[in-house]
């Protein structure tokens, strides 16, 4: 089981990554698209990358966003495997 990171640990990541925030438990990043069609190219791309990862993220499709919520549920929290999937979605997707 990975282990919960501290607080401290979460902030220094979001400094450096942009869209992510941290709301309770979760670390959440919306993604705008121009179509229906484009937000679920995006939700296949990173049920790709979850799937390699085996941590999957919850997601929320809403027309032409995506919103995305990383948690390590076994831990009850943010872990590395969720800094490491979201840096994952990021590099892949191209995404801002």
């Amino acid at each position: 089981m990975a282990d919960k990171l501290n607080k401290e640990s979460i902030q220094g990541w979001l400094r450096d990554r942009d869209g992510w925030k941290r709301k309770s438990n979760k670390l959440i990043k919306e993604f705008g698209f121009g179509s229906f069609r484009d937000s679920i190219v995006f939700v296949n791309r990173v049920a790709t990358l979850a799937d390699s990862a085996h941590h999957h993220p919850d997601i929320e499709v809403r027309f032409d966003a995506v919103t995305l919520s990383l948690s390590t549920h076994d831990a009850g929290g943010i872990t590395e495997k969720d800094l490491q999937l979201a840096e994952q979605i990021d590099f892949a997707t191209s995404a801002r």
